[in-house]
């Protein structure tokens, strides 16, 4: 049967359907067009070097740590001798994770690292990260679920970070214990015996100058919160 024009139906449906089949692929080319973001994290401590820093990018409602929870065996790792190799590993094998990206060495206190990370559809994608203060027994600081997919090209945020008590090292401050170039000691001891095993905000450090004896910390070692500003440009 031919429609009243002389045109077949199936030839006029396709007409009226291709504007709209047009619409919804460039829809989707524009949800899956790749976002670069720069992510430069600074220290703002007096004396407590990062580690080497770990970003992630995942899905929502991912989270990496979670205060008043136990933290992961790869975080530990991070949290008391400054390798995120071990949390890289972990944070890839779960259904969430989608990249990382990794800083090139410590950062100095009053100095900074830009470090760039690639994403597709970035409304739906997220960012972590974490570094552990090295002059500490157990203490990292970091930043959860970054919404990044409400900036346009050009466009920044900045944040701030408090420092976290892994709980899973006591904070004795001995000789030994500490990885920094304050003492050189122990990283990573997969023992927890002595601490409270819960993710907390830290207290800060004792030091010898104010009168805990056995630390091998000296004021300069002290901090405040934040300990760190995070800058996120697209």
């Amino acid at each position: 049967m031919k429609h009243p024009n002389g045109l077949p139906k199936l030839f006029t449906l396709a007409v009226i359907l291709i504007p709209f089949l047009m619409t919804a692929c460039n829809s989707s080319s524009t949800n899956e067009e790749t976002h670069q973001y720069e992510i430069t994290v600074n220290n703002i401590t007096a004396n407590q070097p990062f580690s080497p820093v770990v970003i992630f990018a995942h899905e929502p409602n991912y989270k990496i740590w979670q205060s008043g929870k136990a933290a992961s065996v790869g975080l530990e790792h991070l949290a008391e001798g400054g390798s995120n190799r071990q949390l890289i590993e972990e944070v890839e094998k779960n259904e969430h994770y989608i990249d990382h990206a990794t800083g090139t060495a410590a950062i100095k206190s009053g100095r900074s690292e830009t470090i760039t990370l690639s994403v597709k559809d970035a409304n739906w994608v997220r960012l972590s990260f974490a570094t552990m203060l090295v002059n500490t027994n157990d203490a990292f600081t970091g930043l959860e679920n970054i919404k990044i997919g409400d900036l346009n090209k050009g466009e920044s945020k900045t944040l701030t970070t408090v420092a976290w008590d892994a709980g899973t090292e006591k904070n004795t401050e001995v000789a030994g214990s500490i990885p920094g170039p304050a003492d050189g000691g122990q990283g990573f001891n997969p023992s927890r015996a002595g601490d409270v095993n819960f993710i907390s905000v830290h207290q800060g450090v004792v030091t010898s100058d104010d009168g805990l004896l056995d630390s091998i910390l000296d004021q300069s070692h002290r901090f405040d919160n934040p300990v760190a500003q995070v800058t996120v440009k697209r």
